[in-house]
């Protein structure tokens, strides 16, 4: 029992230490390490996944909050739109075959292993390139977006797109959050990132307080996995500022992609 409590604390602390180091896309890789290192199936990963990536995204969150740099009007929105998603996703999971679950996990996983590998680092200038402007802007004047109809639109959709996923996969939905962000708003990318911690934590806590209820909740699993996810986004914070997070993301690129092909080769042979 002991080892096993251990191992569940290890997989945690290496998700932490990758949510820290490249952002919150990174959380993605929660559900596949406890396939692989535990060997539970989707819709049982899934919830203890959200509950380590509710509590390191809640990490980040505060940081932000503390720094200022969290949009949190667009948050609450997002979150708000992905909370009341994410049960469907919930119930869909526990649904679904655990068969073409994965292979969906696995689709998911590959296109964000691509998007993250050919992404460019930043936005292009826009004195250099003739681009329309984003739907959000924020305002010289006070800091904050100008709300108008398609900036509410677009930041809700997203909240819906990663409340769904968050549900269905156990993943916190980052990976869509972030992409919007920085294509509907003109924010810095450290903002884009802590409002994205942010809808994050709201959004995979309200899905551990739905698995919680229904007695879906594998707390002797989720607990030190949890834990151990706390502890590394902690120290692996600390690591982040000192490496390159463009070589950082094509590395978690590769992994991603790699442990990907690792889930459609296991159900094709059927383990």
């Amino acid at each position: 029992m002991d080892s096993f409590i251990g191992s569940s604390a290890a997989l945690g602390a290496v998700v932490g230490v990758i949510l820290a180091l490249t952002g919150a896309g990174g959380a993605i890789l929660a559900v596949p390490l406890l396939l692989f290192g535990l060997h539970l199936n989707i819709a049982e990963a899934a919830p203890v996944a959200l509950l380590a990536v509710s509590l390191s995204a809640a990490v980040g969150a505060a940081m932000g909050l503390r720094a200022g740099i969290v949009r949190y009007r667009a948050a609450v929105l997002m979150a708000v739109a992905g909370t009341v998603v994410s049960p469907v996703g919930l119930w869909l999971a526990h649904r679904l075959p655990n068969g073409p679950l994965t292979l969906l996990f696995a689709l998911v996983l590959a296109f964000v292993a691509l998007r993250m590998f050919v992404q460019t680092p930043s936005k292009p200038n826009p004195s250099l390139y003739a681009q329309p402007l984003p739907p959000c802007q924020l305002s010289n004047a006070t800091g904050r977006f100008v709300w108008t109809a398609s900036c509410s639109r677009a930041l809700a959709l997203s909240g819906v797109g990663a409340g769904f996923l968050s549900g269905l996969l156990g993943v916190g939905g980052g990976f869509v959050i972030i992409p919007t962000l920085r294509k509907a708003t003109n924010a810095s990318m450290h903002a884009i990132v802590a409002t994205s911690l942010t809808v994050m934590a709201l959004v995979s806590a309200s899905g551990v307080v739905s698995t919680a209820i229904a007695g879906r909740m594998n707390w002797s699993v989720g607990l030190p996995f949890a834990t151990g996810a706390l502890l590394g986004m902690l120290g692996g914070r600390r690591a982040a500022s000192k490496l390159s997070r463009r070589r950082l993301e094509q590395g978690f690129a590769l992994v991603a992609a790699l442990i990907a092909l690792g889930m459609v080769v296991r159900v094709a042979m059927g383990t």
